[in-house]
């Protein structure tokens, strides 16, 4: 059944439509695959018996001519999303044995098509990180080495568990989140595709807050394509969020393979770096050669405020986190340690439930937002954030879409930057900008480094034109014709 695991979500609808293999054989393969790669640690929680009860479920509805979009195809659901009567636990001690009664609006949307879950995946907790380092169950390992290498890798974060679940071969595509950068260095650092959409494409109802005005839902996916199709069904106006923006959604998949021709691509100058690795440069002008080979106009912009973003955005997320977690409190779900009186419950709750990079931001978030320090701080790094916004709209006067890279390198090796929270920060360097503008940014598998690990180009759009995205991504993937897979050692 390997070779089931091995295909891709479209290769894999089409398989259930021509009927050459029912959802319970496919949803099966995929079952062996978790179980087989739990060195991994990529799932928090596996769920084999509702699979198997939605893949039966799904052959039943194909039979009778009433398939949804992903009928049958098994999912990776990352632990930041609510799912009915399955543990969420945004990968936190403090909602160990937390079941919500209620589904997230996203992953409702998946069920209502026709998709099956094999289980919730491994995060850093309450999706603060980029290492996968910080999850109460342990770190997610990277299922690719170095070459000549046994180094234990990171899969990024905080959506490490969906990045290796979806590389592994473990799940036909995953759900995951970005908050400035969660999707994009995953997949640049796992060799698959990530997109965050535009913020508020994506309802953010029942998904675990940690930046309000931050966070995006997005899909992690093993080709443009296949991508294209899980947003189509995770995106959607919905009523409960009000962040949620009421547009139609488009048939993203009918822009992969467009012609990008005419279209003009920026690069913007602020992201060539002090200290870039040189195999990051070589990959990002190979970029640009594949996409004026394709008849793209290439055009050099400035984002005169991309140094300021790093610490606006470290600034602005854990002010908001500081906010979003003050909810923990042990009073009404998941962990309770008893003290002597309520403020000692409170104290011993949330220092034995938070970890310590979580404690870390809920401080800077609280000392930010405090009486003394909250127009020098948090009001600064606004009007910062604003400025941010406003080079990207004078850029979008003169390109449709620009290219970066994705990360400032390939994966690191787990515990190499876990002592030093700077370092760890500025893996995000690239990606962070996109969200504090709200816009839709994609990271595309586009080579390998000297080690043979993969590297990511990233490409960014204008507001609720993923579409572009796609074309372009489309027409890097297909330019790049990267098929390195992670060998198996698990």
């Amino acid at each position: 059944m390997a070779e089931l695991t091995s295909l891709t979500l479209k290769a894999a609808l089409d398989g259930l439509s021509s009927k050459s293999f029912s959802s319970v054989e496919l949803t099966r393969a995929h079952i062996e695959a978790v179980e087989a790669a739990r060195a991994l640690n990529a799932f928090v929680v596996e769920t084999p018996d509702r699979a198997l009860d939605m893949a039966k479920a799904s052959d039943e509805r194909r039979a009778r001519g009433e398939a949804g979009r992903l009928d049958g195809a098994p999912l990776g659901i990352k632990d930041l999303f609510c799912t009915e009567g399955v543990e969420s636990t945004a990968a936190s001690k403090i909602l160990k044995g937390f079941k919500p009664t209620y589904e997230s609006t996203v992953t409702a949307n998946l069920w209502r098509d026709g998709a099956v879950m094999l289980g919730k995946l491994n995060m850093d907790e309450f999706a603060m990180g980029s290492s996968n380092e910080t999850s109460a169950w342990g770190p997610v390992v990277n299922p690719w080495r170095a070459e000549g290498g046994n180094a234990k890798l990171t899969p990024g974060g905080s959506s490490g568990g969906s990045a290796a679940a979806v590389a592994a071969e473990l799940c036909l595509g995953a759900t995951a989140t970005d908050t400035g950068g969660s999707i994009r260095q995953p997949a640049a650092f796992t060799g698959t595709v990530g997109i965050k959409p535009t913020y508020g494409r994506c309802s953010r109802w029942g998904v675990v807050a940690f930046a309000s005005s931050l966070d995006q839902a997005g899909p992690m996916a093993r080709t443009v394509e296949d991508a294209a199709i899980l947003l189509h069904s995770m995106a959607g106006h919905d009523p409960k969020d009000s962040t949620s923006l009421p547009v139609e959604t488009p048939d993203f998949a009918s822009f992969c393979g467009k012609s990008v021709k005419g279209l003009r691509v920026g690069i913007p100058k602020e992201y060539r770096v002090d200290g870039m690795p040189p195999e990051i440069e070589k990959l990002w002008e190979q970029g640009i050669a594949w996409l004026k080979e394709a008849g793209c106009e290439i055009v050099e912009v400035s984002l005169p405020h991309t140094r300021y973003a790093l610490p606006a955005y470290y600034i602005i997320a854990p002010a908001e986190a500081s906010s979003n977690l003050a909810r923990y409190d042990g009073m009404r779900y998941g962990l309770r340690a008893e003290g002597g009186n309520l403020t000692e419950t409170y104290e011993n709750t949330r220092a034995e439930g938070f970890g310590a990079e979580v404690k870390r931001r809920i401080l800077i978030g609280t000392y930010v937002l405090s009486a003394g320090y909250y127009d020098a701080y948090y009001l600064k790094a606004l009007k910062v954030r604003r400025r941010i916004a406003d080079d990207f709209d004078q850029a979008w006067e003169k390109v449709d879409a620009l290219l970066t890279p994705t990360a400032p390198s390939a994966a690191f090796a787990l515990g190499q930057k876990s002592d030093d929270p700077v370092a760890m920060y500025l893996n995000d360097i690239f990606t962070v900008t996109v969200n504090l503008a709200g816009l839709p940014g994609m990271s595309v598998p586009a080579g390998v480094d000297a080690n043979g690990l993969p590297l990511g180009l990233q490409l960014i759009g204008r507001n609720l034109d993923e579409g572009t995205l796609f074309s372009l991504g489309s027409a890097i993937e297909k330019a790049a014709d990267f098929k390195a897979k992670p060998s198996k050692w698990w």
